[in-house]
């Protein structure tokens, strides 16, 4: 009981990224039911670059125009803290083609400012999801599968997640063009300054423009821990998962038994192996769509971890929860990110995502790898990823929007509409059961009431766009008397599952990996 209450108390005092960072393993497998394959690597001694043979290019890569080296600027925040400085590795052969592609030129420095032109002041934490516990992790070399950058705006005190999906085709320093979960493994066998996170961190900032200052990693055990300590977590399912799920137990040979699972839409509860299935699951998802999953977790994992109140507790803890999390972000960093973690409201907390035909493009490699190649689309991604919140968006907040379970399903479809919603920043109240006025009964689609009637600053059109509303059914109805500005009453056929990229199979069963 002691120790419980310990660990609870380490979660909570780190504050929001503890809250985080405790999540990334939601990728990962139980260390004997893993079924992950580790790549092979090449060991180079030293940090020289080595030149690769040419081969032949199959597409040019645009040129972008590199910036040099740069140091980061003074803190201009109440609280100032020094971060580390990244730089830029050095340059490879002009024209050097590796694994089928030309290396592209490295991407400028993306930073975000104000209308003033003044620079936000950032903290860019790298959370990752290790597969150290695989059964089949090749001489200690293990993969990143799970990379997530959590941006923190000191200025603004808000947050924004970015998913860098782990088969992104990209120029790892002194290698080539590679997976970007490799870049880890690789640092760390030959002996990168700073080991895997200094070669990961210098991929990421020559590939995408974005500067690292800190990283925290964990695995399955850490990951498990962590959800059973908190009684599990709970996540509101929009579209149907179905895959193969680990039970929990083993036959008589101690081999994992797996059953094929559906995890229905609606809100549910889960432990650590159902948290473990939604978030790593891929049969009827996809990689993209894992990443959004992923976030959910994090924020299921904040909003739960949010609820103690341990922040002086934080110096104590400090190394208790670091033997569950590796991590190099300074305690005095912890401390000062904790009163943000208990300010923070969900709305500004914000969600980026690569996607599929826009930010990368599918490729088949040389050796038949399947990878992604990134497109100039991340560019726009990656600047509103480092952008806080907008103040059309924040003005949300001040819009009350009541959604009404008219369904029937009896799944909380109010709480899986609210939770969409808050991906798009916009702050609704689950209402539970309920059904629409009496003028308007016969409706069989999803119908909104708009109690406004205005306009100019109306979330109107956000609302019709998310919840998918059609035009017949928008009803515009000023009331001054209002006990909210818009209503939403779900019916049986209203979809959660718009504009992702998954699908639950119906017919075919898939076979269990190994």
């Amino acid at each position: 009981m002691v120790r419980q209450q310990r660990f609870w108390l380490g979660i909570s005092g780190l504050g929001m990224v503890v809250s985080l960072l405790l999540a990334i393993t939601a990728t990962q497998q139980n260390a004997d039911a893993s079924g992950h394959r580790q790549g092979d690597f090449t060991p180079f001694p030293t940090n020289t670059s080595d030149v690769l043979p040419p081969v032949p290019s199959l597409t040019p890569t645009p040129t972008i125009e590199t910036l040099p080296p740069t140091t980061t600027p003074q803190s201009t925040s109440n609280a100032p803290l020094a971060t580390p400085t990244v730089l830029y590795p050095l340059n490879p052969e002009p024209g050097l083609v590796s694994n089928g592609t030309l290396v592209p030129t490295r991407m400028p420095l993306l930073v975000a400012r104000d209308r003033e032109g003044t620079e936000y002041e950032l903290y860019n934490f790298l959370l990752l999801g290790k597969d150290s516990e695989s059964i089949d992790q090749a001489d200690g070399v293990y993969r990143t599968d799970t990379m997530i950058i959590v941006s923190v705006n000191l200025t603004t005190q808000t947050v924004s997640m970015l998913s860098l999906p782990r088969d992104l085709l990209v120029y790892i320093p002194d290698w080539g063009m590679q997976r970007l979960n490799l870049a880890w493994g690789r640092g760390e066998a030959v002996g990168w300054t700073d080991g895997g996170f200094g070669l990961l961190r210098q991929t990421i900032l020559y590939n995408f423009g974005i500067r690292i200052h800190y990283f925290a990693m964990i695995d399955f055990s850490g990951f498990k821990q962590v959800i059973d300590t908190l009684g599990g977590v709970t996540v509101a399912v929009d579209c149907a998962i179905q895959d193969y799920k680990f039970t929990g137990e083993y036959d008589d040979n101690n081999e994992p038994i797996f059953e094929f699972y559906t995890l229905p839409v609606g809100v549910h509860h889960m432990d650590s192996i159902t948290a473990l299935f939604y978030a790593r699951s891929r049969h009827s998802s996809s990689d993209f769509d894992r990443g959004r999953r992923q976030q959910q977790i994090l924020r299921a994992i904040w909003a739960q971890g949010k609820q103690g109140s341990w922040v002086t507790d934080i110096p104590a803890l400090y190394d208790q929860l670091t033997d569950v999390v590796e991590t190099n972000i300074p305690l005095e960093v912890m401390i000062q990110l904790a009163p943000i973690a208990l300010g923070l409201e969900p709305n500004q907390i914000e969600n980026h995502f690569f996607r599929l035909g826009f930010e990368t493009v599918s490729w088949t490699s040389p050796d038949g790898s399947n990878v992604q190649l990134p497109q100039l689309g991340i560019i726009n991604t990656i600047q509103a990823f480092l952008t806080p919140p907008t103040e059309n968006r924040l003005a949300s907040e001040s819009s009350q929007v009541a959604i009404y379970d008219n369904s029937g399903l009896g799944v909380q479809m109010d709480y899986v509409a609210a939770d969409r919603l808050l991906w798009e920043g916009v702050l609704s109240q689950p209402m539970g059961e309920g059904a629409p006025p009496a003028d308007y009964a016969d409706r069989t689609d999803t119908l909104l009431i708009d109690y406004t009637g205005e306009d100019k600053g109306s979330i109107r059109d956000t609302l019709v766009d998310i919840l998918s509303i059609h035009p017949d059914n928008i009803i515009v109805q000023p009331d001054p008397n209002r006990t909210s500005d818009f209503a939403v009453y779900l019916t049986s056929n209203y979809s959660a599952c718009v504009d992702r990229d998954v699908r639950a199979p119906v017919d075919v069963t898939p076979t269990p990996q190994p």
